[in-house]
């Protein structure tokens, strides 16, 4: 592969298959390979434009009549804190965050296995293997790290449980959350996967930068309508990012 086709991104289309967030319906997904030096740009600019990563691969939905999907992303300066998730951050004081590199783990492939089993056992990534999970964390050629979320240690020089991961790529203009997972069978009273996004914001806020990306919103999708709850935030658009300063969807 010659230099200039590496530093040159090339786009494919998928084949449809069934969309895995409304039922009945087929998505098609246009995609490019992130590797090489301009990588790191190539994702900005990508992720901007309302596509997402995974692994070295960069795609967004191209579905034939259908834009359900909507990239979101939260205006963390302008973030509105309102009661219940003052509730939830007073719920995890006890829990220790560290930001560590992107290198997996066999304890956070056990507890990846167990957030699948536990919320996606139908989903597409149902049957990772521990290969699988490594390749996903580590396959990048952009900047990205690793979030841990623990309860305290039990023992002196030992590390607490583990009960979240976030794998999290570093933009110019923001946060991404590529990936995220946590402990919902034993800490559902702790409402995690909201704590974890709150937690992202706040280190938004805190390196000084614009934005958190949460990828997709898909009205009608039970998955996506957590997201709904974080505003201000914005919409991509066929004119572009546009303000929705109202949390929309489900606040359940």
């Amino acid at each position: 592969m010659t230099q200039h086709s590496r530093d040159t991104p090339q786009f494919y289309l998928t084949a449809p298959s069934p969309c895995p967030y409304l039922p009945g319906r087929q998505e098609r997904k246009v995609f490019t390979h992130l590797v090489g030096d301009r990588a790191p740009q190539l994702n900005d600019v990508l992720t901007q434009g309302g596509f997402r990563r995974s692994q070295n691969i960069a795609y967004r939905p191209a579905c034939e009549n259908c834009r359900a999907c909507v990239s979101t992303r939260v205006v963390a300066r302008n973030f509105v804190l309102m009661r219940p998730f003052r509730r939830i951050l007073r719920a995890n004081t006890d829990v220790t965050v560290n930001e560590i590199p992107a290198h997996p783990t066999s304890e956070q492939y056990a507890l990846f296995r167990s957030y699948l089993d536990h919320r996606h056992s139908e989903g597409g990534m149902a049957d990772m293997s521990v290969l699988d999970y490594g390749l996903m964390i580590e396959d990048t050629h952009v900047e990205t790290l690793l979030i841990e979320y623990r309860l305290p240690a039990t023992q002196a020089g030992q590390p607490g449980e583990l009960i979240g991961c976030a794998l999290t790529d570093v933009l110019s203009d923001g946060l991404s959350m590529v990936y995220s997972f946590y402990d919902a069978e034993n800490c559902a009273h702790r409402s995690l996967g909201t704590f974890m996004v709150l937690d992202h914001i706040a280190r938004t806020r805190r390196m000084a930068l614009p934005y958190l990306y949460l990828g997709y919103w898909v009205e009608g999708s039970r998955k996506m309508a957590y997201k709904a709850r974080f505003a201000p935030q914005e919409h991509l658009g066929s004119s572009g990012w546009t303000t929705h300063r109202k949390a929309t969807g489900n606040r359940s």
